[in-house]
């Protein structure tokens, strides 16, 4: 009798040790199984950084965008290009898909100077002071052709070069 419990003591234990290997088999299956969910979320949280720092740089370069634009408006009077600078009308624009003649030379294509309102606050105004004045009040004259004023602006400009740079040497100290 002795060695039937005996018998039935081993076969208890082996059943537990079963369970319990089971158990722990069932355990490793489970947080294994969360671990991989933890790697996924952790991905798509670095997906969505990823995605967060290229939707703020875009932010930032379209407000600086706009920033630029802003100052070469209303600090540099520059505009984007427009087609009328180039052409002056249709015909131009239909001439330009017509195949050259043999022999004819590259046609030449420059951009009109804007006749629009100078604006003479700048960005260096201050700067320059009163070393500038005397070109300003030529610049504000305006004459009949402004191919002229600007050719004659350029001339004052070249001809005085020596008060900009005693005005930027004098903001350089």
């Amino acid at each position: 009798m002795m060695a039937h419990t005996s018998r039935l003591r081993q076969i208890g234990w082996l059943a537990l040790l079963a369970v319990c290997v089971a158990i722990f088999l069932a355990l490793t299956f489970k947080v294994n199984a969360v671990k991989s969910d933890v790697r996924i979320v952790e991905r798509q949280i670095i997906a969505a950084e990823r995605s967060k720092q290229m939707l703020e740089t875009e932010f930032q370069t379209r407000a600086n965008q706009h920033q630029l634009a802003d100052w070469n408006r209303v600090e540099f009077g520059y505009s984007a290009p427009r087609a009328d600078q180039y052409l002056e009308q249709e015909r131009q624009l239909a001439a330009l898909g017509t195949p050259r003649g043999i022999g004819a030379p590259q046609p030449i294509r420059v951009a009109m100077a804007d006749n629009g309102p100078i604006e003479e606050e700048g960005l260096f105004e201050d700067w320059l002071g009163d070393d500038d004045a005397e070109p300003t009040r030529m610049v504000k004259s305006r004459g009949a052709d402004p191919s002229r004023r600007i050719a004659s602006s350029l001339a004052q400009r070249l001809a005085q070069p020596a008060s900009v740079s005693v005005a930027a040497a004098e903001v350089a100290q």
